[in-house]
């Protein structure tokens, strides 16, 4: 018996672990699941003296010394899903499974050769947000450094690696858009998935053009919703809110989501030409933290750069030379 803190699924061999993240998600969902070959923790939050003491109350109540933990596997390279990861390894020493792509998407934004204090805030001056967003970006940015340090020593995975977790084979399955490679993972024999932040229930994940990563996010999270959508799923484990049987129907519902955002934004050009910026704060409003406004332009210029692919918009210099704008084509179809 288990406290209602934690929820088991008995059929999916595993119980879900709240973990505590800042607003506005204020939850991870990490997922414990025990089998003949040990305990496996996937995604097990970012790293603060909160979830330090989460974890200690989880061994407890569980009966789980460190030492039974034998593997733990990151779906994604995001703070509030591999933050504890080097942690919990100095303490368990188990391995730490990710993709080759998610491990470099970490050591790009977090790493000490990152450059992405100077790269992002550049992209957005190029896209016309004011210095007054600018000026908040490193500090913001190097907020998360305590959240995901020690980086963990990775054993990469591939989608040809077969896990064993919870007793039961896990395939894993990439996608990209929300972070590259992700990993979600799959088990056949009861058609379970557990999606980290590539499905969700509720909320559509963000999905945000960076510099030096994917060049297409929104075009890459769409080819993996499909893709994702070929797996006969009877329940869906997400990295937030609660497991849902409604896979399909989810998969289907954000594609409609991003292609009306696409049409919305394409709206705001045929008036005018605009910026990345006037593009965002139309769609998403100025009364956001540094944290959600992040989220919000990279989100934007992810959406504006598909309608440059699919010959819908084109990008073009401002008249003074500072920087880039959109202006709609006159033949564009809508179609994603």
């Amino acid at each position: 018996m288990i406290s209602g803190r934690y929820q088991e699924w008995a059929e999916a061999g595993m119980i879900k672990i709240p973990i505590t993240m800042a607003p506005p998600l204020r939850q991870v969902n990490s997922y414990l699941l025990r089998g003949p070959e040990g305990v496996t923790i996937i995604d097990p939050g970012p790293r603060t003296e909160v979830t330090e003491k989460e974890w200690e109350a989880v061994w407890k109540e569980l009966g789980i010394h460190p030492g039974d933990i034998t593997s733990i596997v990151v779906t994604h390279h995001h703070p509030d899903h591999f933050g504890l990861a080097g942690q919990l390894q100095s303490l368990t020493l188990a391995p730490v499974y990710m993709s080759a792509r998610a491990y470099k998407e970490a050591e790009r934004m977090w790493g000490t050769a990152s450059t992405v204090n100077e790269a992002l805030p550049t992209l957005f001056r190029q896209h016309g947000m004011p210095d007054e967003w600018l000026n908040q970006l490193p500090r913001h940015l190097n907020g998360f450094i305590p959240q995901v340090s020690p980086f963990p020593k990775v054993t990469i995975i591939t989608e040809d690696t077969l896990m064993t977790m919870g007793g039961r084979h896990w395939e894993p399955v990439m996608s990209g858009g929300h972070a590259p490679g992700h990993i979600s993972l799959y088990n056949r024999d009861k058609k379970v998935m557990i999606c980290g932040d590539a499905v969700l229930p509720q909320i559509s994940p963000n999905i945000s053009l960076l510099p030096g990563s994917e060049t297409h996010p929104l075009n890459s999270f769409v080819s993996g919703l499909e893709r994702l959508g070929t797996y006969e799923v009877s329940m869906a484990f997400p990295g937030h809110r609660s497991p849902f049987d409604y896979f399909h129907e989810r998969i289907r519902s954000l594609i409609q989501h991003h292609e009306q955002r696409l049409l919305r934004m394409e709206q705001l050009l045929r008036e005018e030409s605009l910026t990345g910026f006037q593009v965002c704060s139309a769609v998403f409003g100025t009364k956001l933290g540094i944290h959600q406004m992040r989220f919000a332009m990279s989100e934007t210029l992810a959406h504006l750069l598909e309608l440059v692919r699919q010959g819908r918009a084109a990008e073009e210099e401002n008249t003074d030379g500072t920087g880039i704008r959109f202006r709609v084509l006159q033949q564009s179809y809508g179609v994603l």
